[in-house]
């Protein structure tokens, strides 16, 4: 396996990881609006997620940054032609983590819930919007003869992307009721459950139609492997769901996100980006990559850097692993 081939796994690597962290982040805030019934329980679900959020999103930033080393031209494209949905996801990502460290600075109801309403927005809409950025990468754009995206934003607005959009926002929505239902106690613990369920369903019909799509599209043996894989993960998760195993069903909608965008990048490869306008003209691991000195170094970095990262985060986990409920929130905390 050459160098490019092994670092186009390490940022499907890096995209799972980001999406099976930041996706109950994201479900957490999204929450906030459907789960919660008062300002209590919004503190309870954001005091979840309060100590991991900040290190999920760390997966982005290395996802985003291995792709410029690695594969500068897909970088270029990517981010080029998606530049105003990856600029409404980035000032999302910007103005969620100003609201998590805003909402306790002042006792006022108004400025709390000012903030809380923008944890819900900016979960929501990123939520959304990377489903129609990976459905655009997998189903192929307007790349030229100059490997240069010549297409619209409107163009990034089809069915399969938008479907994509839905299939992200109810998965994350879902993977984030499964965590709520894990980490609190109590009538909101019950009521995560139960909320799983409905949109766990919502979820399993759009992600089915969404992979199978895929699959006849440009599907073959192992994508295929992946899809069954999913749609089983999803189902066993419901099941553990409503047998009272929130653990199991955490660690069953995970896989069914991991296998979920294994299959999607199973699609994808040898191409990073495929051309809609000529085959010839699409992306690939070998005409978007670095050179092999520049993969080389990258290699060695990441083998040093990696098991460090995943240790301290572990440990972040294990630490702040206890469940929670308002009977823990102090009276005259903010």
């Amino acid at each position: 396996m050459e160098l490019h081939d092994v670092w186009f796994v390490l940022i499907a690597v890096l995209w799972t990881g980001y999406f099976f962290l930041e996706g109950f982040d994201f479900g957490i805030g999204v929450l906030t609006k459907l789960l919660a019934r008062n300002r209590a329980e919004k503190r309870v679900l954001i005091n979840t997620i309060g100590p991991v959020w900040d290190g999920n999103e760390v997966w982005l930033l290395t996802a985003g940054g291995a792709t410029f080393a690695a594969f500068p031209e897909w970088y270029a494209t990517l981010f080029s032609g998606f530049y105003l949905p990856l600029l409404v996801i980035l000032v999302c990502l910007i103005v969620r983590g100003v609201a998590f460290e805003y909402r306790v600075k002042r006792p006022e109801e108004k400025w709390q819930r000012n903030w809380e309403t923008a944890i819900f927005w900016t979960s929501l809409i990123p939520a959304f919007l990377w489903g129609v950025a990976f459905g655009n990468i997998v189903h192929g754009v307007k790349i030229d003869r100059n490997l240069e995206y010549v297409g619209s934003v409107w163009d990034l607005l089809n069915p399969y992307a938008l479907l994509g959009g839905l299939v992200t926002l109810t998965l994350f929505t879902f993977h984030g009721t499964v965590f709520a239902s894990l980490k609190t106690v109590g009538e909101i613990r019950e009521r995560a459950r139960a909320l799983a369920l409905r949109v766990g369903l919502v979820t399993a019909v759009l992600a089915l139609a969404f992979l199978l799509w895929t699959q006849a599209d440009s599907g073959d043996a192992k994508s295929l492997v992946a899809l069954v894989v999913a749609v089983a993960a999803l189902v066993a998760a419901l099941v553990a769901n409503q047998a009272g195993r929130e653990g199991w069903s955490f660690a069953l909608s995970g896989v069914t996100i991991v296998a979920a965008v294994a299959m999607l990048f199973l699609t994808l490869f040898p191409n990073v980006m495929p051309s809609t306008l000529n085959a010839d003209w699409s992306l690939t691991v070998t005409n978007a990559s670095s050179s092999a000195y520049t993969l080389k170094i990258m290699t060695w970095l990441a083998v040093i850097a990696t098991p460090v990262v995943l240790l301290y985060q572990g440990w972040t986990y294990w630490v702040f692993r206890k469940r929670i409920g308002t009977q823990h929130l102090a009276d005259a905390a903010h």
